[in-house]
C-alpha cells in the first residue's frame, strides 16, 4: 500500500462529532496498515481519543466555552510509528506536565493526559495566541 493511503486528515468544530470523525478515520487507517500490532492500535487509539475528547470538552476561546473552536488532526501510520498532530484555535492550554498524574480511584475525570502520556513514546504540546498544537507519537512494537 502506498504512503498516501496511510494518512488521514479530519477538520471540524471541537465537539463530540469531531471526536467520532477522528476515531472513524483511525479505524479506516487500520485497514491499510496490517503491520500495526493490535496492542499498538489500541493504545494509540486510546491516546487519540483522550486528547480529542479533552480538546472537545475543555477548549475555549477568549474565556468563552461556546465560541466555535476549530480543530484539525493529521494522522500518519508509518513503517515504524504512529503520529497524530492536532491543531486547534482555542486559548493556549495551561498544563503543568510535572503535575500530570493519575487521579485517585474515586475521581471521575482527570485521566486523559496521564493515560496518554503513559501509552505514548512522545507527547508534546505547545500553545500561543493562535491556538494549541498537540503531537502524539507511538513507536510500533517490533514483530515477534
Amino acid at each position: 500500500m502506498g504512503v498516501e493511503e496511510r494518512r488521514a486528515h479530519v477538520a471540524g468544530l471541537a465537539g463530540p462529532a469531531f471526536v467520532e470523525h477522528v476515531l472513524d478515520a483511525l479505524d479506516a487507517l487500520w485497514e491499510s496498515a496490517p503491520h500495526v500490532a493490535p496492542e499498538d492500535r489500541t493504545l494509540f487509539a486510546l491516546a487519540v481519543s483522550e486528547v480529542s475528547t479533552n480538546i472537545a470538552t475543555h477548549a475555549d476561546a477568549q474565556g468563552e466555552p461556546d465560541v466555535g473552536i476549530t480543530v484539525e488532526v493529521d494522522i500518519e501510520v508509518g513503517a515504524d510509528d504512529l503520529v497524530a498532530t492536532f491543531v486547534d484555535t482555542a486559548d493556549p492550554a495551561r498544563i503543568d506536565w510535572d503535575a500530570v498524574t493519575m487521579p485517585g480511584v474515586d475521581s471521575e475525570s482527570g485521566r486523559g493526559l496521564a493515560l496518554s502520556s503513559a501509552v505514548l513514546d512522545d507527547f508534546e504540546h505547545s500553545g500561543d495566541a493562535t491556538g494549541n498544537t498537540w503531537v502524539l507519537r507511538r513507536r510500533l512494537t517490533p514483530p515477534a
